[in-house]
């Protein structure tokens, strides 16, 4: 390019605001101007740092896509299968996995497959409903443990330790027991009540974590910084420590799911979780125990989908906990 912008344009007189751009050929830019700052990348925000390296976790990647197809199967177990899953066809009981059936019918003619879409309804709904209700809770006490500390602290985790020697099994089966001749129908032997029972029996790992990450984020700068301006220690804790100590909340609510399911399972099996003829992965292996050797599949299959939720839900677990590690969100 000519030094002189008359050359460009015989005839017209150069605006002596305009200079030639030594950035390419044929750029101009005004006189002036701020110089031009190369771009080293777009910023990432903390949530795709961690998206990033989540991906990266193979195992808790699969686990991820697995349980998010058997919460799909799961709500739309209407649109999938034709069959009733409560409705009997003694011409049909016990009949092997087939086209038709795909995993078999149990002991009452039923469809196992719908029974198992429509249980996984349930069992997942009672895990999710179990962990957000024990995170709520284990939060709020962590929280006013590690905040306020001193008496509060002590009164609290006296409290924790008590209902963690509690022989979890016998007080399930108890207040399993209670809820079903409560005054209150819709405790009465329903989901809820199996909801609540697993809940308060849940919430004391929750509340330890957040009390230890209190302990060590109350006497930071930032936490100094806004009591100094004037902020009440409701707004201390709810909009400057618990966002920072959301990570370790995250993981164990994730794996609270998994813990959620086997307790329901596990009370179901033994009689006292949701009863039939509502399914769920839990009394459906409760009901096979009589064709273990004659129909195994009627089974394996609930079996099966508890082992492969339970696990994929530990991968998303562990997926998360290197996720959310600070030292690698940088």
């Amino acid at each position: 390019m000519s030094r002189d912008l008359r050359h460009l344009s015989p005839g017209v007189p150069a605006d002596p605001a305009l200079v030639p751009s030594r950035a390419g050929a044929g750029e101009v830019v005004l006189a002036g101007a701020p110089p031009r700052v190369p771009r080293r990348g777009r910023h990432r925000t903390m949530a795709q740092l961690a998206w990033a390296r989540f991906r990266r976790h193979r195992m808790a990647l699969a686990g991820l896509c697995l349980v998010a197809a058997f919460a799909l199967g799961a709500a739309g177990a209407r649109v999938i299968s034709p069959y009733d899953p409560e409705r009997s066809d003694l011409d049909h009981r016990l009949a092997a996995p087939s086209w038709r059936h795909p995993m078999g019918t149990d002991d009452l003619g039923r469809d196992l497959a719908t029974r198992v879409l429509y249980g996984g309804r349930v069992s997942l709904t009672i895990g999710v409903m179990a962990m957000a209700l024990a995170v709520t809770i284990g939060t709020a006490v962590g929280a006013l443990a590690g905040y306020y500390g001193r008496w509060v602290d002590g009164v609290l985790m006296r409290l924790t330790d008590m209902v963690l020697s509690f022989p979890s099994l016998f007080v399930l089966i108890l207040l399993t027991l209670v809820l079903r001749t409560t005054p209150v129908p819709f405790l009465r032997g329903g989901v809820l009540a199996i909801v609540l029972v697993i809940a308060l029996l849940s919430w004391m790992t929750v509340a330890r974590l957040v009390r230890a990450s209190f302990l060590s984020l109350r006497e930071t700068t930032f936490v100094e910084a806004a009591r100094g301006l004037g902020a009440g220690n409701a707004r201390i804790i709810v909009r400057h420590i618990l966002p920072n100590s959301l990570s370790p909340i995250i993981v164990a609510a994730t794996l609270r799911v998994a813990s959620s399911i086997v307790t329901e399972s596990g009370l179901s099996f033994l009689g006292f979780g949701v009863q039939p003829p509502v399914p769920t992965w839990g009394n459906m292996l409760q009901a096979a125990q009589d064709q273990m050797t004659t129909a195994p599949w009627t089974a394996v299959y609930p079996g099966l989908m508890i082992f492969l939720t339970v696990i994929a839900i530990n991968y998303i677990g562990d997926g998360l906990r290197d996720a959310l590690d600070p030292h690698h969100l940088r």
